[in-house]
């Protein structure tokens, strides 16, 4: 029981992670790009691409590191 609450809250922090990321990628894009421009030199279709690649990679670590194990215990339990 305790597993799949861990696994559970994981999981509502995770994706609340990734809603935060997707909302400020929409609405604050800019300022993310002039935040992110002064570390790196990127064009704006690599910024994108990489934050949309991390967006997605994020999201297949969420799914087969916590969404997984927590639908495996919640069937067998």
């Amino acid at each position: 029981e305790f597993a799949r609450s861990f696994l559970l809250w994981c999981l509502l922090i995770n994706y609340g992670l990734l809603v935060v990321w997707a909302l400020f990628f929409v609405f604050a894009r800019d300022w993310m790009r002039r935040v992110h421009g002064r570390w790196f030199r990127l064009s704006d279709e690599q910024f994108d691409a990489i934050h949309y690649a991390g967006m997605a990679f994020f999201k297949i670590l969420v799914f087969v590191f916590v969404l997984a194990p927590w639908i495996a215990l919640t069937v067998l339990a």
